[in-house]
């Protein structure tokens, strides 16, 4: 057993992924054909999977979205959105996900005079068919984004919607130039509900958009918080000496991080992956997940997300499954269905693993690195 097939087999939650990020090449080509877009820059799935991800590592946001332009032109019609949903379904199922929470923006799928409503609807269609054949626990997150002004009909959408599948609201985009807290309104709302926030803070911006999230808008995740580091003091040697108020407050107040290792590097939130916080907020006892973002532009999947984590922060299999109770206990849906997940899927899945690797370890010939590193 590969060290990639341990990680692949072990039960895993997925708390941040973009439905629009994550298109299988095939599916955009052939969604393409039959809705008449013809701006694709290749019809090969190989080519087009890789020119996705060449053109989204570049370094900063601004161009890692601009792949979403293709993905989004092709999910204009209630068949496409459910079958992109579905398939992320089956996707999450062969990586070896239990649970996952993703999101998309409503708004940029009404070219064709699509109702919001049914835009939602398509995809918990789809969502729920993939449950259903996959076995795979999801919900649905809707995204307002940050230099729009309709953030507030976003969120009563998604309050709206809270009992067919959509756990919660957050606020996407470039951060540049918008704050969260100009959104206010639309997070009293969903606070006023009583329903759930994540906000996109501090990855293209500084800790102050982090700050602004939780204590203007009431933030129950964060989405990335790579410069969380910045309220953070080390000596000469990168030690911890002290914590800011606010990482005090996130790391007192068990506020979940919802970490995306590789595409943090492809953005630019990040010079390389060696020096991404991830390594002192899981040492320092944060409550760190880890995540895919966009699985098409970064090419990625939770399987290599780990295995980035392992290769370069050496965190070991118990640390794989703290890492993933933590993401259960972190997700939106209700408290005892997290029970469920932690009790009934993951802990024995993690149980079963340990057993078949020490099986293997009284195979003459078969301790693999792998199987002795985790």
């Amino acid at each position: 057993m590969t060290i990639e097939e341990i990680v692949k087999s072990a039960p895993k939650v997925l708390l941040h992924d973009h439905l629009d990020g994550g298109l299988r090449p095939q599916t955009i080509i052939e969604l393409a054909k039959e809705t008449g877009y013809k701006k694709l820059p290749t019809s090969d799935p190989t080519e087009l999977g890789e020119w996705f991800h060449r053109g989204a590592n570049k370094g900063n946001l601004i161009e890692y979205l601009q792949g979403f332009e293709h993905t989004i032109a092709v999910m204009q019609t209630r068949e496409s959105l459910e079958r992109v949903a579905y398939e992320m379904m089956e996707d999450m199922k062969n990586d070896g996900v239990s649970y996952v929470e993703t999101r998309f923006a409503p708004v940029f799928h009404t070219g064709k005079g699509f109702y919001q409503e049914d835009i939602v609807n398509a995809v918990l269609e789809g969502l729920e068919k993939g449950k259903k054949d996959f076995g795979v626990g999801y919900g649905l997150i809707l995204c307002g984004m940050r230099n729009m002004k309709n953030t507030l009909e976003v969120a009563e959408l998604a309050i709206n919607f809270r009992n067919q599948g959509v756990v919660g609201f957050d606020l996407a985009g470039e951060e540049g130039g918008y704050p969260p807290k100009k959104h206010v309104d639309a997070f009293q709302a969903i606070q006023r509900a009583n329903f759930n926030i994540t906000i996109h803070a501090g990855e293209a911006f500084g800790k102050e958009s982090i700050w602004q999230a939780i204590q203007w808008c009431g933030a129950h995740r964060i989405g990335h918080a790579t410069r969380l580091k910045e309220d953070i003091s080390f000596d000469k040697h990168g030690n911890v000496v002290s914590y800011g108020e606010l990482a005090q407050y996130v790391l007192d107040k068990r506020i979940p991080l919802e970490i995306c290792l590789l595409s943090n590097v492809h953005t630019g939130a990040i010079d390389k992956i060696e020096n991404h916080p991830f390594g002192i907020l899981f040492k320092e006892k944060f409550r760190v997940t880890i995540n895919t973002d966009d699985r098409l532009m970064s090419d990625t999947t939770m399987t290599k997300e780990f295995l980035t984590a392992i290769n370069v922060f050496n965190i070991t299999l118990d640390d794989i499954e703290k890492i993933t109770i933590n993401s259960m206990k972190s997700s939106f849906i209700h408290y005892n269905e997290r029970l469920h997940f932690i009790y009934n899927v993951i802990k024995p899945g993690y149980q079963k693993l340990r057993e078949n690797l020490l099986s293997l370890k009284n195979i003459p010939g078969n301790h693999e690195e792998a199987v002795r590193k985790l």
